[in-house]
């Protein structure tokens, strides 16, 4: 998040990363990917969109082809704004990723409920693998009202288990080891895969 924003959600987005690009791939596929994240609160269907944002689906598909995601969590857990996960493992240990890639923040697609968007540092094209889902529509992160003019790069939408990420938003937090707002209960993305 930019260091201008004021509020608790100032350093919602924040881990570390370095700046390099990734070239823009090419889908040949009719239908939009599909990744289900089986969690121990339930399955997310995450719907992906490539024609929008085809840098960001690449790089978040690679990591789920890898098996990278398998037994991350959901370490940062803010009630009526988003849940975010992909970064760290059930023991707390930063896992580490590959190089960032470019912010796709202004392709289209906004912060609403139930969007899928690339959490990143306050440098505009440093997102890795960490991710974070919508849990209301969050306007201020989209390119057009971003206080820094870059915003956060939506690539995707619940499809299915909305109801999942609702029941996670609704866990009990605390200022933990790896973020302010930490669930108490751990929240495992026990895999995810293509659908």
């Amino acid at each position: 998040m930019h260091s201008s924003l004021t509020g608790p959600w100032s350093r919602f987005l924040i881990y570390a990363a370095s700046t390099v690009l990734l070239a823009a791939p090419s889908f040949g596929q009719d239908t939009p990917p599909r990744v289900a994240l089986e969690t121990s609160h339930g399955t997310i269907v995450l719907e992906l969109n490539p024609e929008k944002a085809p840098i960001t689906v690449e790089n978040f598909l690679d990591y789920v082809d890898r098996g990278w995601y398998d037994g991350t969590i959901f370490h940062r857990v803010i009630d009526d704004f988003m849940i975010q996960g992909g970064g760290f493992t059930s023991d707390l240990q930063k896992k580490i990723t590959r190089p960032p890639i470019k912010n796709e923040g202004g392709n289209g697609l906004v912060n609403d409920r139930g969007t899928v968007a690339m959490a990143r540092t306050e440098e505009p094209d440093s997102a890795t693998a960490q991710f974070y889902i919508n849990l209301q529509d969050n306007g201020f992160l989209n390119r057009e009202e971003a206080q820094d003019g870059v915003g956060y790069a939506v690539f995707g939408k619940v499809v299915e288990g909305m109801e999942a990420v609702d029941a996670i938003a609704k866990l009990e937090v605390k200022p933990g080891t790896v973020s302010t707002a930490e669930p108490v209960e751990t929240v495992v993305i026990k895999s995810a895969k293509r659908q």
